[in-house]
């Protein structure tokens, strides 16, 4: 596959929302994507950009050389994993359905708990973490150092005599911000661009900011308030019927500090409680964005709604119910829209992705032995 559409952010240094004509008549409360934020201690080069590239497709950034940042965020996939539960380490089963990454530059906060404040430290926690890439750092570097190409773009990118793994953290983080989208029908419309959503998007956004009340929570150029709610999304059906995924869910459970009661009992993600050890946070996530979801099925943290108009079904009836239903959200109530109106919802969200954005694998560099004079 050839990339399709990639738009380049390299430079800029500031997050924005883009200007908007006849600003009076369209939605409070939404806007236009602009430009993602960069980290003034990681500007973006082209040479970085691509050293991230080469970084973000190649498992030797993994524990055993077979699982890279690619395995879990496929181009075709939506830069997410076309399955409920994300892609594992050999020998386990991820826990939680993998995001996309497309826009993931905008977020204070990554992962469904929040774990992460930066891209840099997701991509840390993502090559590392048990279950997902189980790398580790010494390991990690001195592949890096037998690669002479990789010694080369590190010492012009970074400086580094030999790769640090830190500034593989770093590049990965700049590659992904390039992959942002900007021009979606959406963003048109709140440009100024009257035509560019048709007339059942445009009820659609009426019935999102208003009968529907999505904007509650899916707000901003983002369409993320970046808080935590528990909808009522029910368990994901692999913790009692796939024997990997129950003891994935188990490691989890025990390795983040619940008591013996809850190690014992408990059959549903504790989201938010993991990092808080709060009752009041047991089943919250952070509120995705609404971008790009036109390619990223299925939904929900554990994968457990198939497309999106499930998804608008499933608010319309009010949520659903788990676990910690005590903490549900009193802002999520059956909504009473009909067929036609839940259809014109779904063509509203996709409104909010543009082209899919595709591209070929880069080739990665081999090893080669250590000169004398390295």
């Amino acid at each position: 596959m050839k990339i399709r559409h990639l738009i380049s952010v390299l430079g800029i240094v500031a997050a924005g929302v883009a200007g908007t004509a006849n600003a009076a008549e369209r939605p409070d409360g939404l806007a236009a994507l602009g430009p993602p934020p960069i980290p003034p201690d990681n500007q973006q080069t082209p040479e970085k950009v691509e050293l991230g590239k080469l970084l973000f497709f190649d498992p030797r950034l993994g524990g055993d050389g077979t699982i890279s940042c690619v395995s879990c965020h496929e181009p075709s996939a939506g830069w997410a994993f076309p399955e409920p539960l994300s892609l594992g380490y050999p020998g386990t089963v991820h826990w939680r359905n993998s995001q996309t990454i497309i826009n993931s530059a905008y977020y204070g906060k990554l992962f469904w708990a929040g774990a992460s404040s930066s891209l840099e430290a997701q991509a840390r926690s993502a090559a590392k973490g048990a279950v997902a890439g189980n790398g580790e750092s010494d390991m990690m570097e001195a592949r890096l150092a037998f690669i002479p190409d990789y010694r080369k773009r590190f010492k012009e990118v970074f400086g580094d005599h030999w790769p640090r793994i830190g500034n593989a953290w770093k590049a990965i983080a700049a590659f992904e911000r390039t992959l942002v989208q900007t021009d979606t029908p959406f963003d048109k419309y709140m440009r100024g661009d009257d035509n560019a959503l048709t007339e059942n998007q445009k009820r659609g956004l009426a019935l999102f900011t208003g009968k529907a009340g999505c904007i509650q929570c899916h707000n901003g150029a983002l369409l993320s308030d970046e808080k935590y709610y528990n909808t009522g999304v029910p368990p994901a059906k692999e913790w009692e019927e796939d024997g990997l995924a129950q003891i994935t869910f188990r490691y989890e459970l025990y390795a983040k500090g619940v008591n013996e009661a809850m190690y014992r009992k408990t059959k549903d993600d504790p989201g938010l409680y993991f990092r808080t050890k709060q009752a009041a946070d047991k089943g919250k996530f952070r509120t995705p964005s609404l971008r790009y979801t036109k390619y990223t099925a299925p939904y929900m943290h554990n994968g457990a709604i198939a497309t999106l108009k499930d998804v608008v079904a499933f608010y319309n009836a009010g949520g659903g119910s788990n676990e910690f239903s005590a903490t549900k959200t009193k802002l999520i109530k059956p909504l009473g829209l009909t067929d036609a109106e839940m259809e014109d919802i779904v063509a509203f969200v996709e409104s909010l992705s543009g082209p899919e954005i595709l591209m070929d694998p880069p080739e990665l560099p081999e090893y080669a032995p250590l000169a004398a004079t390295d």
